[in-house]
């Protein structure tokens, strides 16, 4: 068939007119769904926010391309004959599977909506059994070893055991290299005691690894290799662990903070937190932050034996500073840096109590006595590092979550806590922390956001449609495309997270865009039918109804596949992806990909049978059908 330029011009514009408005408010709509994404904060909202904002842009852009340049180029490249739609094989052999089951579907109404009614009481059950947790773990390609020892633990031994280590740990063979450090580094960041100790451990190519090995086997056989009486293994990964520090001051995935007014007590509960946190699947590297325990060096000066040497505290004092801390006695100049010389015993001479005791002090009376004879010299017990938040001091019980979803395993922690530490005295209470804070905290914004997003979407399709009925029709697709979505990511075994609550959003508003294609189409149907037979009871039958219902949901079948088809191609690759990254673009895609089929199948098979049931309700109780200008 060849068309003049006039009648090609004329069907291009009416084409544009009658699809372009549908174009331009799911693209709204679509926008619209990605607000949750936008409200989010903290590491969240940092790691969806370009996310969000990246498509936001580009769905603008492509709204505004839709409906002005699209028709024009339209009009420069559709030129020469055209061809009818069945003229194209792929659309002829998907009419001849639709149209049949199509048919099917309009014979067995009721049990077509059956079936999708309980496929969703089923996806339901399976949505609320699904773990939780706040984020998917991120591969980071190495692993953080952080070990606890006791608090007064000699830089000796730390640095015994740091060696140790590290030579256990390079005896595996997927660990390219070690880095361990005992202490705190030169910076007022870093307040790590010299009892905990960090260990970057950088692994080899996967493709170098032992056949059937993962990073969980690896991280498994290390622990029990380092099992060092006296040491309390912890494991993760060194960018996970400065953002949980930062964020919560948490530096395991989950912690219980202990706050009061004495640090003897607050060790008390914490203890008692430990214990009932022992037993609790999925609860690993368990420890309590020590709060006492320290020690300190302690010169009590006798004022009695001063008075009978001549000696005055400041004598003492001096004498103490010098010979255990320093004396500054000048400075040095390197380059551009000043250092400060400071002079003091050598370590053979301070080293002990005894060797303390013996320092000489110059008397004028007596000639030189030992220290001990005018000062007594002992080791104290006491805190190694006093933690405050919220003006009160602070304990913490920490630990790792794994095997187990993050979200089952505090819960049941809640409950036994509560069943077991009782009795806390008053002014003293516990604070869950760490990437259950954040979970709780993302949660929260989700659930205020999502119903009032949903609520925007539905009064966008009615501003859309200039009608309820097919604002609650496109409305419906939700939940349906919600089956795929739910049963793809439970049969993966992947928990429900922020990222997965993005995944969901997405797909929200992209069944929403399909939906809206099909009912403007049937709309359009339903208009040819009262142009053709008029709209009156009288002349249309209920067979008119499901042939028309039929027409305008087949031969309009290949934009709708085309739409379904594209988000499909574009995300189905990332289920082969591999890299770093690929764990938090799984959870995204999944319920897109699941969703797509399942909300696609709605809107071809059920949205037609619904529409024709509603539309020969209308006939019934009206007299005539409810026609709708699909060209807004």
């Amino acid at each position: 068939m060849k068309l003049s330029k006039e009648d090609r011009i004329r069907i291009i514009e009416k084409a544009a007119k009658q699809v372009g408005p549908s174009v331009f408010w799911s693209t709204v709509i679509v926008i619209t769904s990605f607000l949750p994404v936008f409200l989010l904060t903290g590491q969240e909202g940092k790691l969806f926010g370009p996310l969000a904002w990246t498509k936001t842009f580009i769905l603008i852009v492509d709204a505004i391309v839709a409906i002005t340049l699209t028709p024009v180029l339209i009009s420069f490249f559709l030129k020469g004959k055209f061809k009818e739609d069945n003229a194209n094989p792929i659309n002829r052999v998907l009419e001849r599977l639709y149209g049949p089951l199509l048919r099917w579907c309009l014979e067995w109404r009721k049990t077509t909506i059956g079936v999708n009614i309980l496929a969703l009481l089923v996806a339901i059950p399976m949505l609320f059994s699904l773990g939780t947790e706040f984020m998917p773990p991120l591969d980071e390609g190495s692993i953080l070893f952080m070990p606890v020892t006791l608090p007064d633990i000699s830089n000796a031994e730390a640095k015994r055991i740091l060696q140790v280590q590290d030579k256990i740990i390079k005896s595996v063979p997927e660990v390219e290299s070690v880095l361990g450090k005992a202490g705190r580094a030169s910076t007022a960041t870093d307040n790590s005691p010299i009892s905990m100790i960090e260990t970057i451990i950088m692994l080899k190519p996967q493709s170098e690894w032992r056949e059937g090995i993962t990073k969980q086997d690896i991280i498994s056989e290390l622990d029990s290799k380092l099992q060092i009486p006296g040491v309390v293994n912890g494991w993760t990964q060194p960018i996970i662990n400065r953002i949980n520090m930062l964020a919560t001051g948490i530096r395991t995935d989950v912690g219980v903070k202990v706050y009061g007014q004495n640090l003897d007590s607050i060790a008390a509960v914490s203890e008692r937190v430990r214990g009932a946190l022992r037993d609790v699947p999925g609860v690993n590297d368990l420890y309590v932050e020590p709060i006492t325990g320290g020690k300190y060096l302690e010169i009590d000066i006798n004022r009695e034996a001063l008075s009978r040497y001549g000696l005055t505290i400041d004598d003492v004092n001096l004498i103490v500073e010098s010979a255990l801390g320093g004396t500054p006695i000048g400075n040095t100049i390197e380059g551009r840096q000043r250092f400060s010389i400071n002079v003091r015993l050598a370590q053979e001479y301070r080293n002990s109590v005894d060797r303390i005791q013996r320092i000489p002090i110059q008397t004028a009376a007596a000639g030189t006595i030992p220290l001990s004879s005018v000062a007594e010299i002992r080791f104290t017990d006491g805190p190694p590092m006093i933690n405050s938040e919220n003006a009160q001091l602070r304990g913490a019980v920490l630990f790792n979550v794994r095997d187990r979803d993050l979200g089952s395993t505090v819960k049941e922690a809640i409950e036994k806590i509560n069943q077991e530490v009782t009795g806390i005295p008053e002014g003293y209470y516990l604070e869950w922390s760490g990437q259950w804070e954040n979970q709780v905290r993302a949660n929260q914004t989700l659930q205020l956001i999502i119903p009032l997003v949903v609520l925007i979407i539905f009064f966008i399709l009615y501003f859309s449609f200039n009608s309820l009925k097919e604002a609650f029709f496109s409305l419906i697709t939700i939940p349906f495309a919600l089956i795929g979505g739910v049963f793809i990511v439970y049969f993966y075994g992947v928990n429900l997270s922020v990222a997965v609550a993005v995944g969901f959003i997405a797909l929200f508003g992209m069944a929403i865009e399909t939906g809206m294609l099909m009912v403007v189409y049937l709309n359009e149907a339903m208009k040819e039918l009262t142009d053709t037979k008029g709209n009156s009871d009288e002349t249309i039958t209920k067979q008119d109804i499901r042939d028309y219902v039929f027409k305008g949901a087949v031969k309009r079948l290949r934009p709708k596949i085309m739409t379904v088809s594209v988000s499909l191609f574009g995300l189905i690759p990332v289920l082969w992806a591999t890299g770093v990254g690929t764990d938090v673009m799984l959870p995204i895609v999944l319920p897109l990909i699941g969703g797509v089929f399942t909300s696609s199948i709605h809107i071809l098979l059920v949205t037609p049978v619904v529409f024709e049931m509603t539309k020969e309700y209308e006939l019934k109780k009206h007299g005539k059908l409810d026609i709708y200008d699909v060209k807004h």
